[in-house]
């Protein structure tokens, strides 16, 4: 697959309910430096795929290059899943994905092949 088959890229914050301040004020700061991204809703339970808590990031092309170097170095305890948005959910949540931090298991049957 070519690069040029990414459409968009997703970042889910992944926290601990206990740790959810420290996700609160990473948010804060990414809305602040970077507006143009997509910020979801506060999931404080596992939702979809995702096996922990959560918020997600959406974010062009374009702001991969700052956006997450800024991730790798400002995400203390959190957890991120990082994953291209190229049409084959089930790749891009698996073979695609990139973990920062303790890697968890995605529950991918609820995803489809192509969407």
């Amino acid at each position: 697959m070519m690069t040029n088959a990414i459409q968009s890229y997703h970042a889910h914050i992944y926290y601990e309910i206990e740790l959810r301040p420290h996700a609160e004020r990473l948010r804060a700061e990414m809305e602040a430096l970077f507006p143009q991204a997509i910020y979801g809703r506060w999931h404080d339970a596992p939702v979809g795929p995702h096996p922990s808590a959560m918020f997600q990031v959406a974010f062009t092309t374009d702001l991969f290059a700052s956006l997450v170097p800024w991730l790798i170095v400002n995400r203390g305890p959190l957890t991120v899943f990082l994953h291209p948005e190229t049409g084959f959910p089930r790749d891009d949540h698996s073979k695609n994905a990139v973990w920062m931090g303790r890697q968890q298991a995605i529950k991918l049957d609820v995803l489809p092949e192509r969407g």
